[in-house]
């Protein structure tokens, strides 16, 4: 299955005269499945008294855990961000919001019963590097404070290239940071207009060079596909662009327009966004460029160089799949910081309020501010392991995974009758209890997952395209 891209007339044709089929098909509204189950699944059945009782029951014995720390600020709205961030530029606001951030650590500490290590830190937004260099070591020093915070854990922090000094890059050096994100997403000006982002090339490679040469030399890139006013042409510009900067990873996310869930997307014109068959063809372009440059397609949506740890984690069927995309990290603990911020636990998943003002009020009352979540039974982890494992590998053994959760494969019934129609159409292939998704089929990976998710109804109208 091949697509050829008309760079002129902005048309994606084919040579497959039942891609179209395929599109309408399995091409819908699916999760994108950071998780399971979802985001959606969660509900205020799950509270503040049921996240302390987890964290209670926490210890040593878990192993390492990460944390992610939500910075919800940023200096400008971009119009397809589907983020929780507000535009703030006040500082004494978001020095008030370090300050609950410190508080919100010490809280969760307390509920602890025992100190434990961290392995990794993911400071993700908004724009984190809207906070000063001293509120970013001050958060830092909070966790030392309260939890193992040796050198040897993996800090990551998601940044905004416009607002980058070569002082904050310094300053997160300094703090531990070993991995940078920027997020890009399109160097082409007619598209960065549409989306309400002006950063030029030069912006970024500035960046970069700051952060490489204050020593932070593991550089993600952020692109999307499906964007407003994009073409095969410009996309292939952009990657281009991106590859001169040599980065270390890429990701390539598929653009949710999703208006009746982020109001503000409604400000981009909609007549202006691809359509699927074209944005396919801009998926796949992306992919064919990023590897024929030498990168290992990881899973959905990203890709890294060969000698990269992600790459490692893939090729040993390590790869594991969280709110921040794949990663390595096998920590089976993630306590969520910060207003709208999501943690696992063994137990479940907790959510904090979304509303930052909620988010602080509580916290200054002395209480965690988990506000929905969802406590996790035997079939969500066994549901959970098949669908991770499709989602990193592109295959699962499921008289493995069966035989692991005391599972029947009796009970998958009518997911193998789904899954011989998809056989059918060429985008799984069945070894007997072994599903394997095809090539022309990983683009529809997130479909094949949802067989396996009890909760979907097929509506997915809180959920990005299928491709």
């Amino acid at each position: 299955m091949s697509l050829i891209a008309d760079t002129d007339d902005k048309r994606v044709a084919t040579d497959d005269s039942g891609l179209d089929r395929l599109i309408a098909k399995y091409g819908g509204r699916v999760p994108r499945y950071t998780s399971y189950p979802t985001a959606v699944q969660f509900s205020a059945a799950i509270g503040a008294v049921d996240y302390t009782h987890w964290l209670a029951g926490l210890g040593r014995a878990d192993g390492a855990i990460s944390i992610y720390i939500h910075v919800p600020f940023c200096a400008q709205l971009c119009w397809y961000c589907g983020c929780h961030t507000k535009v703030v530029n006040a500082r004494p606001l978001i020095g008030a919001y370090v300050a609950d951030l410190l508080a919100e650590i010490d809280l969760v500490a307390a509920a602890l019963s025992e100190r434990l290590a961290i392995g990794s830190v993911h400071f993700g937004g908004g724009t984190p590097n809207m906070l000063s260099p001293d509120e970013f070591s001050a958060i830092l020093d909070g966790l030392a404070k309260n939890f193992d915070l040796g050198d040897a854990a993996d800090i990551a922090v998601e940044i905004d290239p416009r607002l980058l000094s070569r002082n904050w890059a310094s300053a997160a050096a300094r703090a531990g940071v070993k991995r940078a994100s920027l997020g890009v997403q399109d160097f082409c000006p007619q598209v960065q207009a549409a989306i309400h982002r002006a950063q030029s090339y030069e912006c970024v490679a500035g960046a970069v060079a700051a952060l490489r040469d204050t020593g932070i030399q593991s550089i993600n890139l952020d692109l999307m596909y499906g964007l407003p006013r994009q073409s095969p042409a410009s996309i292939a510009t952009t990657i281009a662009q991106a590859l001169s900067l040599a980065p270390d990873r890429l990701s390539l996310f598929g653009y949710a327009h999703v208006p009746w869930l982020k109001p503000h997307q409604k400000l981009i014109n909609a007549a202006d966004l691809p359509d699927a068959r074209m944005r396919l063809g801009m998926q796949r372009q992306a992919a064919a460029l990023f590897e024929a440059a030498g990168f290992q397609r990881l899973g959905l949506d990203h890709f890294a160089k060969p000698e990269d740890g992600l790459a490692g984690a893939a090729a040993q069927q390590r790869l594991r799949r969280n709110f921040q995309g794949y990663t390595a990290d096998a920590a089976s603990v993630l306590l969520g910081l910060g207003a709208s911020a999501i943690g696992r636990l063994p137990q479940g998943y907790v959510q904090n309020a979304a509303d930052v003002a909620q988010w602080q009020n509580q916290i200054e009352a002395g209480a965690l501010s988990v506000t929905r979540g969802i406590a996790l039974g035997p079939d969500d982890i066994f549901r959970a392991e098949i669908i991770e494992r499709l989602m990193c590998d592109f295959s699962v053994d499921l008289a493995e995974v069966a035989a692991r959760h005391s599972r029947r494969l009796a009970e998958f019934g009518d997911a193998f009758a789904r899954l011989a129609e998809m056989e059918a159409d060429g985008i799984v292939s069945l070894e007997g209890p072994i599903v394997v998704v095809t090539e022309d089929g990983r683009d529809f990976v997130r479909s094949v997952c949802a067989v396996f998710d009890r909760y979907f109804d097929g509506e997915g109208s809180r959920h990005a395209q299928g491709v």
